[in-house]
């Protein structure tokens, strides 16, 4: 109660700063000399981040930032970009819509961070999107595939960053029709915008061979409820738009039920090595060993960065050794590569918006279209879109628990538009050259 206290008078006291000077763009005190913009300085920039690092996301998602921070480090010690190093902070939300609330009005008006960058979840960042536009603060690369992030005469400084959950739930539901046809179809998902924005997509595809819809409130953790029904309703393949720890949880609940059914997982939540770690764990603290490997043998992804597993592919091949280099003792999981891959993406476009930096050239160079990554889809950012990656490939899990791709990259769009090969030629990281030439 006491820190809570502290925070609502440091709060109170920004706010009223802010309303005197805005949480915008400042020319005074110490980041005068650099452009005026909060945040920045001759050398630095301050950048923030709200993340599930403890409660029912946490599993899985805290090691995003751990990803995030690897690759700030090694920009760092390659110079900063144009000149200035990246300060990265981090504050705990829990998953909980309330605190994020609190945490990122701290990191705006008490910490005055420049901008924020991959705030997660769907429940979270939908209570703090409006703040941050109102405060005209970039809101880059947010870590959901909820459309809302998408809006840019609404929200014209926040920017998505994973494949929408529409056009991927139409990816899946075009795969499903094609490879499972006539199978009948159970749909599990986050019982908000993941699941309303997956249905959209999945159900130009596959609604009629759906028996079952069942929807999951994050703060439970009891599931038997819905595998139940899907069972009973005889669903033979389980769609799951579920984060990492409901994947693993609905996984062990239906093997517990003696419930065979295929899995077909969106990209949230189909991490190998993540869902291995979450089978063992829950497994250990009901009191049971699992065979993560056999589990999950089959089950059916999505997906739009490389694989971990990919040691040819030259990102992979530089994420690995910044992986060594920073954070050795982590396991390297799709999950971490998703937070180095954001803040690769996030120096690309502050390298872009020049020495001269203010937060409306940071958005205008997020809205370039100029932005190339690993990803194996192209962006969908420009002027006109906030949309991140704009398509997936679909994979399979083996009895490893290493991938097998089993259809390539496909983009499409969020309406009822076609389904096509991504047909991406991508840049290496040299050729991307992220610490050469000037801005």
């Amino acid at each position: 109660m006491k820190r809570t206290t502290v925070l609502a008078a440091a709060l109170a006291a920004a706010l009223t700063l802010a309303s005197c000077s805005g949480a915008g763009e400042q020319q005074t005190g110490d980041t005068a000399d650099a452009g005026a913009a909060p945040g920045v300085t001759d050398t630095s920039v301050l950048i923030g981040t709200h993340q599930p690092l403890t409660g029912p996301a946490a599993p899985g998602y805290s090691r995003i930032s751990v990803g995030a921070r690897a690759m700030f480090d090694y920009i760092n010690e390659n110079g900063g970009i144009n000149g200035r190093k990246i300060e990265y902070r981090v504050e705990d939300d829990g998953y909980n819509p309330t605190r994020t609330v609190e945490v990122v009005k701290k990191l705006v008006l008490q910490d005055q961070v420049f901008a924020l960058l991959g705030g997660l979840g769907t429940p979270t960042h939908s209570k703090v999107i409006e703040f941050l536009n109102t405060e005209k603060v970039p809101d880059l690369l947010v870590s959901s595939g909820a459309l809302m992030w998408d809006d840019p005469a609404k929200s014209p400084m926040t920017f998505g960053y994973q494949v929408d959950y529409t056009r991927e739930g139409k990816i899946q539901g075009d795969w499903i029709k094609k490879n499972l046809a006539g199978k009948k179809v159970g749909l599990m998902f986050q019982n908000d915008d993941v699941g309303r924005d997956s249905q959209t997509g999945l159900d130009q595809f596959i609604a009629g061979q759906i028996v079952s819809r069942q929807g999951y409130d994050p703060a439970n953790t009891d599931v038997v409820p819905q595998i139940s029904a899907l069972r009973d309703a005889g669903a033979e393949v389980i769609v799951c738009s579920c984060v990492p720890a409901y994947t693993a949880l609905s996984i062990l609940n239906a093997a517990k039920l003696g419930y065979r059914a295929q899995f077909v997982v969106s990209s949230i939540g189909a991490d190998p090595a993540t869902l291995t770690g979450l089978l063992q764990e829950f497994g250990k603290r009901g009191g049971t060993e699992v065979s993560a490997g056999q589990l999950l043998n089959g089950l059916v992804g999505t997906g739009y960065l490389p694989d971990v597993s990919r040691a040819d592919d030259p990102w992979i091949k530089l994420l690995r050794e910044v992986h060594q280099k920073y954070i050795p003792n982590e396991q390297l999981t799709n999950t971490v590569i998703f937070g180095m891959v954001q803040a690769f993406t996030f120096a690309q476009a502050l390298k872009a918006a020049g020495r001269d930096l203010t937060r409306q050239k940071l958005v205008d160079a997020m809205s370039s279209g100029a932005l190339e990554g690993p990803g194996l889809t192209p962006f969908g950012f420009t002027q006109q879109s906030h949309s991140g990656y704009t398509g997936a490939f679909v994979f399979k899990i083996n009895p490893d628990t290493t991938t097998t791709e089993i259809q390539p990259p496909m983009v499409t769009d969020r309406a009822t538009g076609p389904i096509t090969p991504a047909n991406l030629q991508r840049k290496t990281p040299q050729e991307i050259n992220l610490f050469g030439g000037t801005s």
